[in-house]
């Protein structure tokens, strides 16, 4: 029998020992959660959204899943999920790019302990 790499997130038993480890926690973070999702300044679709998008950058499968059919549920378009996601996709781009000053920065500091000398 072949093992799934990522197990069905509501199952009963990874529920149960979740729970029996850290009920405290698993409880703290379910307020958490549900208050972080309850409608205030954001409505539901935009904070659905939002989540779409941060699931993908993390490329946590269980979120991506999660929040795609929150955000269906809560009013949003699949093309407006898939807008989400391309805003993820160049921010995560964009991060990658943006941190290039701290090689680009390290370079320069070893050129310049090597005597000016570049490769």
């Amino acid at each position: 029998m072949q093992h799934p790499m990522y197990p069905g997130l509501g199952d009963v038993q990874i529920a149960r020992k979740r729970r029996e480890l850290a009920p405290r926690q698993l409880e703290a973070f379910r307020a958490f959660s549900a208050a972080a999702f309850a409608e205030g300044e954001l409505d539901a679709r935009t904070k659905q959204l939002i989540a779409v998008a941060v699931a993908h950058v993390t490329q946590c499968p269980y979120c991506i899943r999660g929040h795609t059919d929150g955000a269906l549920k809560a009013g949003a378009t699949e093309g407006q999920i898939m807008e989400a996601i391309w805003v993820a996709a160049e921010m995560r781009a964009g991060g990658a790019y943006a941190h290039s000053a701290l090689a680009i920065d390290q370079m320069a500091a070893h050129a310049e302990a090597a005597g000016g000398r570049t490769a």
